[in-house]
């Protein structure tokens, strides 16, 4: 069990799949409860989390939506009392090319991947504060050190998300909350798995497998690989640790 975690309280974006539910499973081992807040039923994820012990309640929310967001904040205030953590997780990764992008295809992406992180932290950021004691986790991505075409809303949503962070962590430091990113690569999830490979792969597998060979350690990137980030900077263990964005991507970016 991870230093500070025991009986705190996690919520989660788009915890009912993918990285957020590793991260809720893991942040479950770790002693945490955990609240899912997610547009998709979180079923699969509570039962996981019951299963390591921890108390565990699904939210259907729209994270883009101001008030649906503040309605997840009052049921996990009622079921738990407190939020500690926060791990902003939810995003969409669509590929484009610009000159096919519309005004409405690029408001999609930051408003679920970046306005987002803005409604859900500004719900439970105040609380933290008043404790004396919280984190928070946002998720950008790799691409941002990488040359890659079709990404430009997804990248700068993510880009948005590395100054998000920084400030938020300048405002946050003083009352013992923390706030800091992760980076990961191209990691195999129901997410990534839907999506159509890069022009000229033959599928997503291959996708996987080319992104492999641009990174130190020669195999594709998997949720479980970047769980242990978010346990460690969740923990006791990383309380000096703020506005920093780790890249946890196999070697892939060097910064």
């Amino acid at each position: 069990m991870a230093k500070g975690h025991k009986d705190k309280v996690a919520v989660i974006t788009g915890a009912s799949n993918g990285l957020g539910q590793a991260f809720a499973k893991r942040l479950a081992e770790d002693g945490v409860h955990i609240a899912i807040a997610d547009v998709a039923p979180g079923d699969q994820t509570v039962k996981l989390v019951e299963q390591a012990g921890r108390q565990a309640f699904a939210c259907q929310c729209d994270i883009t939506s101001e008030q649906s967001v503040k309605a997840m904040a009052a049921q996990v205030q009622s079921k738990f009392g407190r939020c500690d953590i926060l791990i902003n997780c939810a995003g969409i990764y669509p590929q484009q090319d610009f000159e096919q992008m519309k005004f409405e295809d690029w408001r999609r992406v930051l408003s679920i991947n970046l306005d987002s992180v803005f409604l859900v932290s500004a719900a439970f950021a105040p609380g933290m504060k008043q404790r004396g004691w919280g984190r928070i986790v946002n998720m950008s991505s790799s691409t941002l050190g990488s040359v890659v075409t079709g990404f430009v809303h997804y990248m700068s949503s993510k880009a948005g998300i590395v100054g998000f962070t920084r400030a938020l962590a300048t405002e946050l430091g003083p009352y013992g909350v923390t706030v800091n990113a992760i980076s990961p690569g191209l990691t195999r999830s129901p997410g990534t798995l839907a999506r159509k490979p890069r022009a000229g792969l033959a599928d997503m597998e291959a996708e996987f497998a080319l992104a492999a060979t641009m990174q130190a350690i020669k195999r594709p990137e998997v949720p479980e690989d970047v769980v242990g980030t978010v346990s460690y900077l969740t923990s006791d263990d990383a309380a000096f640790i703020t506005g920093q964005t780790l890249n946890v991507d196999g070697g892939r970016v060097r910064t």
